[in-house]
């Protein structure tokens, strides 16, 4: 027993007491630390976190080779590197604060949601709604740019446009783009299967390779495509023809059938995938 005894007196010498400050410190810290990496996802800060862990890399292995230059540049070159990243994500930041400033706290601190969640997935459902759409469009030469969130997020365009949250249809999109009507100006983004935002701006791409005869549209869907991973479906005004970007580039010539499987084919929809989640949903219905 006096040798248990002594084992417990020697580890309580080392094992610090704790109270419950240190309990709520911990959680808050884990809180915060959540929220930020949350922040930096859904953000131009997740490319960016990625290319300072690059640099970071080369910055261990200088150190480790005892790279005096480099170490020397890198600790002078320190001071004006924060200062760029606040000021590349100002509009990030100004951002996050403005929603901690709108947030529930307690709300989003819950692990449930009083029954609000919904299935806002991507679905073939939502790709058929587009299809018909853009099909009905062109048509009627109604000039149309659609485009698709991926995984990276595209809020930092969305707050260029007007909030609008519905849920993709065929008809709500043919409304957006009619002419003359307040929200037919710009881009539509879809995130899963809702609509957010209607009129927004995307940056304009600079590719001296991309044809003179494509307007304004065409070059705002490569531009979209070219800094996110997101999918752009236009509908010319002038021709009708229907035109998806990605990575970059421009795919031409598209018809209802054709449109639907590529748009399958990028956002990795099958027709399986489909086909299952319509019948879990006719078993829930029995």
């Amino acid at each position: 027993m006096d040798t248990v005894k002594e084992i417990i007196a020697n580890l309580r010498r080392y094992v610090p007491s704790i109270e419950i400050g240190d309990v709520l410190e911990i959680l808050i810290i884990a809180f915060l630390l959540y929220h930020i990496m949350l922040w930096i996802q859904k953000t131009r800060a997740w490319t960016l976190l990625k290319g300072l862990l690059v640099i970071l890399f080369f910055w261990v292995v200088a150190s480790y080779f005892k790279m005096s230059t480099i170490l020397w540049l890198g600790q002078n070159v320190f001071g004006f590197a924060v200062t760029a990243v606040v000021v590349v994500l100002q509009p990030e930041l100004r951002k996050a604060l403005e929603e901690l400033g709108n947030k529930n706290l307690i709300a989003n601190a819950l692990p449930f949601d009083n029954g609000r969640n919904r299935d806002n997935s991507f679905t073939e459902k939502t790709v058929n709604e587009i299809t018909r759409a853009c099909v009905e469009m062109s048509k009627v030469k109604t000039g149309a740019l659609i485009v698709i969130e991926q995984k990276e997020s595209l809020a930092e365009y969305e707050r260029t446009g007007i909030d609008v949250d519905g849920i993709v249809t065929s008809q709500l999109l043919i409304n957006i783009f009619e002419h003359n009507t307040p929200l037919h100006d710009g881009a539509v983004i879809v995130r899963g299967n809702r609509i957010t935002s209607a009129t927004c701006y995307l940056p304009q791409t600079d590719n001296g390779d991309i044809s003179k005869e494509v307007g304004t549209r065409h070059r705002a869907g490569v531009g979209i495509s070219e800094v996110t991973d997101s999918v752009t479906v236009i509908v010319s005004e002038q021709t009708g023809k229907i035109s998806i970007t990605v990575g970059g580039q421009l795919e031409r010539g598209f018809d209802g059938d054709s449109l639907k499987r590529r748009l399958m084919e990028l956002t990795n929809l099958t027709e399986e995938t489909g086909k299952v989640r319509r019948k879990k949903k006719g078993k829930a219905a029995k």
